[in-house]
């Protein structure tokens, strides 16, 4: 799996979280900030 595809399922499950399971907020921000951070590599491995 690429990194690219990776963030964007944590970013469907950020979304989905919010909205479903907002008691469970702290837990979704970490999956927002993890899809975040594999978007920006692989925004990086393609500069390369």
């Amino acid at each position: 799996m690429s990194n690219m595809t990776i963030a964007i399922v944590l970013a469907i499950l950020w979304v989905l979280g919010y909205f479903v399971f907002h008691l469970l907020g702290g837990w979704i921000h970490i999956l927002l900030i993890l899809a975040v951070i594999f978007a920006i590599m692989h925004m990086a491995k393609k500069q390369g």
